[in-house]
């Protein structure tokens, strides 16, 4: 496969990645953090951090609203809930671990 090629089929999944991520907004950031130890958070710090990195002029809040289809205070105000007890608990323990 040319790197062309790559690249494009590595941009598709992504958008596909995030449009599931919007789609699924019951999912919630700390499902994903307890599941697979990212969020949409964190997509968009790495989407900031390579827009950086090319030299493209954007901030964290630009970043986020293009991974949640909407500025971050409008999702989260719509969709976010209140972690409960045993998810922070199961949280601080994965971070606990990952520190040892």
């Amino acid at each position: 496969m040319d790197k062309n090629t790559q690249i494009e089929l590595e941009a598709a999944a992504f958008r596909r990645l995030v449009s599931h991520l919007q789609k699924n907004t019951d999912v919630q950031n700390i499902d994903l953090m307890l599941l697979a130890d990212f969020c949409r958070n964190c997509l968009a710090k790495w989407y900031l951090a390579e827009a950086v990195e090319q030299g493209v002029a954007m901030d964290y809040e630009q970043a986020r609203e293009i991974i949640y289809g909407m500025p971050y205070n409008q999702w989260k105000d719509k969709y976010q809930t209140e972690a409960t007890s045993e998810q922070l608990a199961a949280f601080e323990r994965k971070q606990q671990a990952k520190s040892v």
